[in-house]
């Protein structure tokens, strides 16, 4: 879809998010209640990786790639720390000082989202913000604790 504006050489960004830490809701909001509750877990193996960005590093590194004219193409809105479920479940429960320590099996998960639980909830994929780190944007938020604990301090 941008291919005609980048061969008029307008410089084209494609954006690509991660799981976005926000006290508003999407995921993250999603899990607040559960882990709450102390009924919150890993998912299925906990193997898989979690790619996650802090809001303000969101804001923060949109703006940066408006305003670095040499970024174009493909950029990973992520955090240069990528998790596995597992730690991201035990971070959480921690900042919550929660227990964390019944899993969701994956046939359960499968049962009830069906194909959507493989890509959305069982799949993995370790994504690094490589351009955003070469291109200098400063993360404010690289560490998942302070991360949540910041995230957290807002709801």
């Amino acid at each position: 879809m941008t291919r005609p504006a980048a061969e008029a050489g307008i410089r084209t960004v494609h954006t690509r998010f991660g799981i976005v830490l926000t006290p508003r809701g999407g995921a993250l909001g999603a899990m607040l209640p559960v882990f709450r509750m102390g009924i919150g877990g890993r998912i299925a193996s906990g193997r898989q990786w979690m790619s996650w960005i802090h809001i303000q590093d969101l804001v923060g590194a949109i703006h940066h790639v408006l305003n670095t004219d040499l970024l174009q193409g493909a950029v990973n809105f992520v955090s240069p720390r990528p998790v596995t479920n597992a730690e991201f479940t035990r971070t959480l429960a921690s900042a919550l000082s929660r227990p964390a320590m019944i899993p969701v099996p994956a046939f359960m998960l499968r049962l009830i989202f069906g194909e959507m639980a493989d890509e959305a909830l069982l799949g993995s994929q370790r994504v690094e913000p490589v351009r955003l780190i070469t291109s200098g944007y400063p993360f404010q938020y690289s560490d998942l604790r302070k991360a949540l604990t910041a995230v957290l301090s807002k709801t």
